[in-house]
């Protein structure tokens, strides 16, 4: 009983660390910069680091950006 314990509260300290992580130290400033196709100019801002996960991005539903204080809208399950 005691091992089995110790794995769980284990597993579950770990799992609290990784969802500690405040979202600017997951975040990437991209400067502005203009778009070849249509020459419009695309202002500063942040974005979230590049991963295989829908669910941390700003823009996904019940998520918010730190930065703007929006409310994310889009279905990550889409």
């Amino acid at each position: 009983m005691k091992p089995l314990l110790f794995i769980s509260t284990t597993l579950l300290f770990l799992v609290s660390l990784l969802f500690s992580v405040p979202a600017e130290a997951r975040t990437i400033r991209t400067r502005g910069y203009y778009k070849p196709s249509t020459g419009a100019y695309v202002m500063p801002h942040y974005k979230t680091s590049p991963n295989n996960s829908r669910l941390d991005n700003f823009s996904t539903k019940d998520n918010y950006n730190p930065y703007t204080g929006k409310k994310g809208t889009v279905n990550p399950y889409r």
